[in-house]
């Protein structure tokens, strides 16, 4: 029988590939939208509209890739996603227009359903059961700093070498670090030990209150006839719809401050300089925030530390207009480390509610409304911040008190039915 693989290599590659992949797409248009657009002589926000394209890409094939990943484990899947988004990446530097680029982010679509985070927790999943929590946490600790280093990366770049460079060089990493990282440290699902077949839990109940080794007894194969148990999957249930609803209005908000932070703090007040200095410290912010999970929040219930998380960034959005610029750091700060928490939320509060069979393809289902969010997120935000300018963060701030409304509601809608 196998042996269970170590952990600490999985988490350090999956967080280093997960870095890489984030930086060079969902924190890429930030930085080259805008000359990119006047470099082919188009407004900026043809751009971003074209960037939407693979979010909504990503949309529809992640119930795919979480499906694949179920039946096959996530390497094979997780290295053809960094062949993807190098071609995409190639292609887009490549470009010559407007059509171009929709291909190449069509493509970089394709990337970015197979090899985000859905598809990076479904694979640990597969490895590690019910005790993929930390793992989960793990890689996202890591990929925290995505839009602080690949940001700096991507501007310093574009102004030394120009847009086109700064592609080819992100589809370059993806080749030479991402690839390797993926064939040859994600373990086959042939090498691993999986967790024993379980019915579906709906209890709630703490991941570290399973029997480790329990979870460690039966191969792969015992627990993938389950996940094909076609009553224990239940996808379109109240509970699967209020967890859809939270993760969109979630990812809406942390891809709008993806793509226009920035400009957005300039507009508050403050100067290009400190307003870029604000805006990275969404990275480290988001990092304290998975430190937070992983250390104190770890002993709860993901519902929980879910909750209050969901407060942070409508919280700094009130002090960010009541107090303007001065108060951009705060500001940051708070909306990062609720994004943190909420990040590894979108991992561990399936697992936690539903247990981890059938675990990507539900994944998939959960996360398709979040990427059209994310596709809309950047034009519709953008459309805001030109009416209005800070006073768009009414509408981020009000999605966040939506969002803790629904996970106060997750439990009782649950609980009458899950016995959550």
């Amino acid at each position: 029988m196998a042996t269970p693989p170590k952990k600490l290599p999985i988490i350090l590659a999956l967080g280093t590939v997960q870095t890489l992949a984030f930086g060079s797409t969902l924190y890429l248009p930030a930085i080259l939208a805008e000359p990119m657009a006047n470099d082919l002589g188009f407004v900026p926000g043809l751009a971003f509209g074209a960037f939407s394209l693979a979010l909504i890409v990503a949309a529809l094939l992640g119930p795919v890739a979480g499906a694949r990943i179920d039946r096959f484990g996530g390497r094979n899947v997780m290295t053809i996603s960094s062949l993807v988004l190098a071609c995409g990446l190639a292609l887009l530097g490549l470009a010559q227009g407007i059509t171009g680029i929709c291909i190449a982010w069509l493509a970089i679509g394709i990337g970015m359903a197979t090899g985000l985070y859905e598809s990076a927790f479904a694979t640990l999943t597969g490895i590690f059961g019910r005790d993929a929590r930390g793992p989960i946490t793990g890689i996202t600790l890591i990929a925290g700093f995505a839009s602080t280093i690949c940001w700096p990366i991507s501007a310093w770049f574009e102004i030394e070498y120009g847009w086109r460079i700064t592609c080819f060089f992100w589809a370059g990493m993806h080749i030479v670090l991402a690839l390797p990282l993926n064939r040859f440290l994600i373990p086959s699902i042939r090498d691993v030990a999986a967790p024993a077949p379980t019915h579906q839990d709906h209890t709630g109940a703490h991941p570290r209150d399973q029997d480790n080794k329990a979870q460690t007894s039966a191969v792969f194969n015992s627990s993938q006839s389950n996940t094909s148990t076609k009553p224990s999957q239940k996808y379109f249930t109240l509970p699967m719809f209020l967890l859809a609803f939270v993760f969109a209005a979630s990812w809406f908000t942390a891809t709008a401050m993806a793509a226009h932070l920035p400009r957005m703090l300039q507009i508050s007040g403050l100067s290009t300089a400190d307003a870029i200095i604000a805006a990275s410290l969404v990275g480290p912010a988001q990092v304290i925030g998975r430190l937070l999970e992983f250390g104190f929040l770890q002993r709860m219930h993901p519902l929980i530390s879910a909750r209050l998380a969901s407060i942070t960034h409508p919280l700094g959005a009130a002090i960010l207009l009541i107090f303007g610029g001065p108060a951009a750091m705060i500001f940051t700060c708070l909306h990062g480390t609720g994004n943190g928490i909420l990040t590894i939320a979108k991992g561990t509060l399936p697992l936690a509610m539903f247990g981890p069979n059938g675990y990507g393809r539900r994944q998939g289902f959960l996360m398709a409304p979040s990427r059209f969010a994310q596709a809309a997120a950047p034009f519709l935000f953008g459309i805001l911040i030109d009416g209005y300018g800070v006073q768009a963060l009414w509408l981020t701030g009000g999605l966040g008190l939506l969002t803790l409304l629904a996970l106060m509601n997750l439990k009782a809608a649950a609980s009458k039915k899950d016995g959550i």
